[in-house]
């Protein structure tokens, strides 16, 4: 079996944790979180050894998304199965955004849409100061790409010369109330981002060959901050959730919850059987 298919088997697997989650929490956001999923499995998978205190970081800017990184916790062993299901609980640990402190393998507290890459931006800069020769990927959504401190830490990166910088645009081109392109037409956004001095790579944020390809280069670096943007589907891999704006931030029924689980593991089987 490929590397890539057995990461592909693992973001399915990733998709289920996701799901369960919300489920038992009975809120949560689900969309954003299964548009990325494919993403953060591989890079977890190959890059971020968990265990080291010197290893490459991942900042959720999209801190909303945060079941896609409890999922990936879970199956790494950081939390168990009986934890997983106090999300978004009362003096739980797994809060409905990244919680440094509780859980600091999450890299960074987030949350307010538009401070992540900036952090990431100082994390990269600590990392060039202390000789460490890793990566930090900072994952912000497209309805994030509107604020201003986005666009600001994109023209520091080039000048501070980081290149173990990684942006990762999740392009499912949906935010909370529609279209992105509605509030703020973010295109042509990769003439924009090279223009502020970025490598650019344009990918299907659901095709695992695509995924690998970009995170090895990363780990080569170009020289230069390297900018990903991954088109996604808002919901990939669940039916009535895919490119449906409710699914933002939603509860599952009972019904739902099965019609989900049932989607994700027919996706599962298709991978396994090579379709």
């Amino acid at each position: 079996m490929t590397l890539e298919k057995q990461l592909s088997i693992l973001a399915m697997e990733n998709r289920e944790r996701i799901i369960r989650m919300i489920y038992y929490a009975k809120a949560g956001h689900p969309g954003g979180s299964l548009s990325i999923i494919d993403i953060l499995t591989a890079i977890y998978e190959l890059d971020v050894d968990l265990a080291s205190k010197k290893r490459s970081r991942v900042i959720l800017s999209k801190g909303h998304a945060v079941p896609a990184q409890y999922a990936v916790f879970n199956e790494k062993g950081i939390l168990s199965d009986e934890e997983m299901k106090t999300y978004r609980t009362v003096n739980s640990r797994l809060q409905g955004h990244p919680y440094l402190v509780d859980i600091p393998q999450s890299d960074a507290t987030t949350g307010l849409l538009g401070q992540g890459l900036s952090i990431a931006v100082g994390v990269a800069v600590a990392k060039k100061h202390d000789g460490e020769n890793n990566r930090v990927y900072a994952i912000v959504g497209d309805g994030e790409m509107m604020e201003g401190q986005i666009w600001e830490a994109i023209l520091e990166a080039p000048q501070f010369r980081l290149d173990n910088l990684v942006l990762i645009v999740d392009y499912n081109k949906l935010s909370s109330s529609g279209p992105v392109k509605d509030e703020m037409d973010l295109d042509p956004l990769a003439e924009k981002l090279k223009a502020f001095r970025w490598d650019v790579l344009e990918i299907d944020g659901h095709n695992m060959e695509q995924i690998v390809k970009c995170i090895r280069l990363a780990q080569k670096g170009t020289g230069k901050p390297i900018a990903i943007i991954a088109n996604t589907v808002k919901g990939k891999g669940v039916s009535f959730m895919e490119n449906n704006p409710k699914w933002h931030s939603s509860a599952l029924t009972d019904e739902e919850y099965h019609t989900a689980l049932a989607d994700i593991r027919r996706g599962k089987e298709a991978i396994c059987l090579g379709k």
